[in-house]
């Protein structure tokens, strides 16, 4: 199998395609911070924090950044990293969760303000900015040319 077909299957398993309903032994949470080697800090809806593992198939194929919410289950082996992420949540299945009444209350508010915040990381302002530049230069040159003529 070819690396980017690899990669195919793994986003596909990583993200949400399938709407499925979290099994009894999986839970919501929320990334609080990445400690590095694939570990990430987690709160969980009653506050808990502990850390969680990537696993080895989803490592330099996907990302999970702060504020990002995902679907772990728990691993028995571990004293200080307690689950495994098994999904990467997105708005379509946080909505489908919302909707059969399976989100947690508690993750209700802190994700309208990440919302709107996640809307104003991506705006191009260089653009705006040098647009801005261009026209003043613009505008000077013509007055600097409308002066000369007279």
């Amino acid at each position: 199998m070819s690396k980017v077909t690899k990669r195919k299957h793994v986003m596909n398993e990583a993200t949400w395609d399938d709407y499925e309903m979290p099994k009894e032994n999986q839970s919501i949470v929320k990334v609080l911070r990445s400690r590095g080697n694939n570990l990430h800090e987690i709160t969980t809806p009653s506050g808990e924090e502990y850390l969680v593992s990537m696993p080895t198939k989803f490592r330099k194929n996907i990302w999970v950044k702060r504020g990002d919410y995902i679907l772990v289950e728990p691993i028995e082996e571990g004293d200080k990293v307690k689950a495994e992420i098994v999904k990467i949540m997105n708005r379509d299945s946080i909505k489908y969760y919302k909707e059969n009444n399976i989100w947690p209350k508690e993750f209700d508010d802190s994700k309208k303000d990440t919302d709107e915040n996640n809307d104003d990381l991506f705006v191009n302002t260089n653009r705006a900015h040098m647009k801005q530049y261009h026209s003043e230069t613009d505008s000077s040159d013509e007055s600097d040319s409308d002066s000369e003529s007279d």
